[in-house]
C-alpha cells in the first residue's frame, strides 16, 4: 500500500448527498478482485450516457459532458469533495479501489458510511471529516476557481486553501500510523514478524510434535 504523507490535487466537486457504493462503482464492474482497472468505470452511470458493460472500451462510450469529471478543469483532480454519507449502501470494497485506480488520493466530506470509511484506509486512501460549514465553503471556492487545489498533511493533520486558511480533522491514531507508513493488514501483521517467528520457535522447540504431524 502507498504511504500518504502530505498531498496537494486539483479538487473535484461532487455535489450531491447519499452517494452509494453503487454509484461509485456499478455492481456489473465487480468481478474482478485485482484491485486495478475499475477507474474508467468510476461513476459510470453519470459518466456516460449508456450502460456500460464489464470489458467494455470505454473510450468509444458516450460521455455525459454535465459531469464533473468530464470536464476539462475537473479531469486531472485527486481530491473529491463530497456531501454527507457518502459511500454509503453496500460493502464493497471496489468503491475504495475505483477512486484510487481513478487517481483520487483524497476523500473529504462531513460524514461517511462506516464500511467505506474503514476500508479507505485499507487502500491507502484519506477519508477527511471537516463540518459541513466548511464543505460548504471549499465548494464554493472549488466552483469559482478552475484548477483549485488543496493541501492535504496527514502529519500535522491540516487541510489548505491556496489562500492559506487551514483547517484541522480528526483521525485515528492506529489508522494515521499505518497510512503514514503505508501499511495494509497484512504489513501490520509483518511489523511483528520476528516476535512471531520466535513463538513460532519456541512452541516447535516445546511441543515438535505439533510440526511432525505429516511425517
Amino acid at each position: 500500500m502507498r504511504a500518504f504523507t502530505q498531498h496537494k490535487g486539483i479538487v473535484a466537486p461532487m455535489d450531491r448527498s447519499n452517494v452509494d457504493t453503487d454509484m461509485i462503482i456499478p455492481k456489473q464492474f465487480l468481478k474482478s478482485i485485482k484491485r486495478t482497472g475499475f477507474g474508467p468505470n468510476l461513476f459510470d452511470e453519470l459518466r456516460y450516457l449508456d450502460e456500460g458493460k464489464p470489458d467494455q472500451d470505454c473510450s468509444q462510450r458516450p460521455i455525459n459532458p454535465d459531469f464533473m469529471l468530464n470536464q476539462e478543469r475537473y479531469k486531472s483532480s485527486s481530491i473529491l469533495l463530497a456531501r454527507r454519507n457518502f459511500g454509503c449502501g453496500s460493502s464493497r470494497e471496489h468503491a475504495p479501489w475505483a477512486l484510487d485506480d481513478f487517481g483520487f488520493r483524497v476523500v473529504i466530506a462531513p460524514s461517511y458510511a462506516d464500511i467505506f470509511y474503514n476500508n479507505c484506509f485499507k487502500n491507502g486512501l484519506l477519508p477527511i471529516v471537516l463540518e459541513e460549514e466548511i464543505v460548504d465553503q471549499l465548494f464554493r471556492e472549488t466552483e469559482a476557481e478552475s484548477g483549485y487545489e488543496l493541501s492535504v498533511d496527514l502529519e500535522a493533520k491540516t487541510v489548505t486553501t491556496p489562500s492559506g486558511q487551514s483547517f484541522s480533522f480528526e483521525v485515528d491514531d492506529f489508522r494515521r500510523h499505518c497510512l503514514l507508513n503505508g501499511l495494509d493488514d497484512i504489513g501490520v501483521t509483518l511489523e511483528d514478524a520476528d516476535t512471531i517467528r520466535a513463538y513460532e520457535d519456541a512452541r516447535r522447540s516445546s511441543a515438535p510434535w505439533l510440526f511432525n504431524a505429516g511425517n
